[in-house]
């Protein structure tokens, strides 16, 4: 099954970095690209997809219209947890 989710604060490549890494690590995803400039996230599961959105949630990328500054402040930091993974 293929869920694509548009989601709030990609800026670059760092952010792209912690978002698929922490896609990957769910049981059963077996794809994730990112369109940053339509900030879209496709990813290849059979995984609920309440549990995909909650992830990049948590990583600071809500679905588009859900944005907080709580989560910009996560988005900083997982972008520089992944600027320092590459």
């Amino acid at each position: 099954m293929t869920h694509k989710i548009e989601v709030e604060n990609i800026k670059c490549g760092g952010c792209m970095n912690s978002i698929k890494t922490a896609l990957l690590k769910i049981e059963n995803v077996t794809e994730v690209t990112i369109d940053k400039e339509t900030d879209t996230i496709t990813i290849n599961s059979n995984t609920d997809r309440v549990v995909l959105v909650n992830t990049l949630s948590n990583l600071g990328y809500p679905e588009k219209g859900n944005n907080t500054l709580l989560h910009k402040g996560k988005s900083f930091v997982s972008c520089a947890v992944g600027n320092l993974s590459k």
